[in-house]
């Protein structure tokens, strides 16, 4: 499945580059199936470990299950809308990656044991049985982290631009909350409340909000109408707004009182000084086919006084090239979750220019990439804590 229109309309008109592209698809997807459940099996229950007949059947069967019915929970929940097996794809995936990880650095260490002289059956045994100690023990941790209610983390960020008035302007920051098969209101309700001890000036929800329309997920999303700054609450969309219902989101989030920056600006004002809050559509956001939608930070910066500093929510942080051109002077942005599963990181750095924290980019613009509030699919984060950001403001 594609998440491009034109890509659809692409493939319908060139019948033969549809079932070329398909059988590419299948083919890619069925190698990382393969290799993901395969690496994991032969680490595990074939090698060298010799385990009794009765164990390799059985560990054997296992994971050729696993592998048929992941696939088949990932598309039933995500494509049909069945939170019970999205719910449990999800968890599967979260587990044979994490499995997938350490029985690769399994071999290594296999490796390592050989060099020393460990002979199988024992070498391998002990491989397998590091392996699985490591998963469980980090699944369940990770579970625990994706969770539980986000840390707070305090960022200072110094403007050259920022007027006196405004030093020590708190902003918070939350992102990628994903509501979505796992019912977590009261997560909602207590992320709120931790939001609302800050006393922040302005309050930013840096897009991708939920997984599912706002009919499916207003439970869940309900305690952001209770959020509380005392400057402004303001909202931009992420990727997975596009996935179902954006202007869905859009109004809803104007409906529970929030500045809904869809390509537009509001002036925060104190003490005579004042601040651009900017805001444009996630970067997929022209290709997803809904009318009116698309990136557009000119439209957003219409109006707005050139002189006066720009802070500006773009869901994805590759957004910042634009940014950059436009002088912004801080773009704020989630997207990456920081990876969320260790080592995935790497694999985000490859498509976006920060995976995590502040950078700068040119000669005056600045990018905070949070790891996100939430968690997207597999309910774990490993090595990636989720996090709700303050960042203070300095005067340059």
């Amino acid at each position: 499945m594609t998440d491009n229109p034109a890509e659809v309309v692409e493939e319908a008109a060139h019948p033969s580059r549809r079932r070329g592209g398909r059988w590419r698809r299948t083919t890619v997807v069925t190698a990382v199936l393969v290799l993901l459940f395969g690496v994991p099996w032969w680490t595990l229950v074939v090698s060298g470990a010799a385990w009794p007949g009765p164990i390799v059947v059985a560990g054997s069967v296992l994971f050729a299950a696993a592998l048929v019915a992941m696939p088949v929970l990932l598309i039933s929940g995500h494509g049909r809308r069945s939170d019970r097996a999205a719910a449990l794809g999800d968890a599967l995936l979260g587990v044979i990656w994490v499995l997938f990880v350490w029985s690769v650095a399994g071999q290594l260490l296999g490796l390592g044991l050989l060099v020393g002289g460990l002979a199988d059956p024992v070498r391998s045994r002990m491989v397998a049985l590091a392996v699985v100690a490591v998963s469980v023990v980090l699944l369940g941790w990770g579970y625990f982290e994706a969770m539980r209610v986000p840390r707070v983390k305090h960022v200072e960020v110094r403007i050259s631009r920022l007027g006196r008035g405004l030093d020590g302007l708190r902003v918070a920051m939350i992102t990628d909350t994903h509501y979505g098969p796992l019912k977590r209101a009261r997560w909602s309700a207590a992320m709120v409340a931790r939001v609302n001890e800050l006393d922040a000036d302005v309050v930013c929800h840096v897009g991708d909000i939920a997984d599912g329309p706002v009919g499916v997920r207003r439970e869940q999303a309900a305690p952001l109408g209770a959020v509380r700054a005392t400057s402004a609450r303001v909202y931009v969309t992420g990727n997975h707004e596009y996935f179902s219902e954006a202007q869905g989101w859009l109004d809803y989030m104007e409906s529970i009182g929030w500045d809904v920056l869809h390509n537009r600006h509001i002036v925060v004002e104190r003490a005579g000084d004042r601040l651009v809050v900017a805001g444009v559509d996630d970067a997929t956001a022209g290709a997803s086919g809904v009318r009116g939608h698309g990136e557009d930070l000119a439209t957003a910066l219409s109006g707005a006084d050139p002189g006066l500093p720009v802070l500006l929510l773009a869901h994805q942080p590759k957004q910042i090239s634009q940014a950059v051109a436009a002088g912004v002077d801080l773009q704020i942005s989630g997207h990456t979750h920081g990876g969320q599963i260790w080592p995935f990181n790497f694999l985000v750095r490859l498509d976006q220019p920060s995976v995590h924290g502040l950078s700068r980019h040119g000669d005056r613009t600045q990018l905070y990439t949070s790891r996100g509030t939430g968690f997207w699919g597999p309910p774990f984060r490993v090595f990636a804590p989720s996090e709700i950001t303050v960042l203070t403001l300095r005067a340059g």
